[in-house]
């Protein structure tokens, strides 16, 4: 009996030998993620990635994204763009989703459809110098999966944890980062 093929478009095989070669040359493995931002008006800012540190050398990519931010008009503002949390909830979103199709891919799982949705939950009461008390971030979020895939609801559960449990976004949100910002 011949074993079905399994595309997700992820090619496993090349992060397979990344690892390896990435265990061999630790040094290589030192990344520098970069984005650049740029205050348009009022809580509009324009954001652009476009190279980073990797593999011992500067990355170029061969395009510029663009991202704008800015708040809803219920802040007396423009709404040119995403906020900034919710921009941290795409990340994270994006990032899990990313590795439950490369896990999937690992395990040989077909997947039809993934789809995340993702919500988090803010007291804007800090934000807003009302109470001190009130912390400024999110008090909780929550990923919800609907994932159709050639797979038991057991192995679907697996492919969501390992893809947590591999999730630079997800460890970026759920533990304490050192945060320096300063004034050139």
């Amino acid at each position: 009996m011949s074993e079905a093929q399994v595309d997700n478009g992820v090619n496993v095989e090349a992060l397979l030998d990344a690892r390896k070669a990435l265990t061999a040359a630790p040094e290589a493995a030192q990344f520098k993620w970069r984005a650049a931002c740029e205050w348009k008006n009022g809580t509009h800012s324009h954001s652009t990635v476009e190279s980073f540190f990797g593999l011992g050398e500067e990355q170029h990519r061969s395009t510029k994204f663009n991202f704008d931010a800015d708040h809803p008009e219920v802040f007396a503002s423009e709404d040119l763009g995403a906020t900034p949390v919710e921009y941290v909830l795409v990340g994270l979103a994006s990032c899990l989703t990313a590795g439950v199709a490369a896990v999937a891919q690992h395990r040989k799982i077909q997947l039809r459809s993934v789809t995340a949705t993702i919500e988090g939950g803010m007291d804007i009461q800090g934000i807003l110098g009302i109470d001190s008390d009130v912390r400024n971030g999110f008090d909780g979020i929550k990923v919800s999966y609907k994932i159709d895939a050639d797979a038991s609801p057991q192995d679907i559960d697996a492919l969501v944890a390992q893809s947590q449990k591999r999730s630079a976004v997800y460890d970026i949100v759920t533990n304490p980062t050192n945060v320096t910002v300063e004034v050139n």
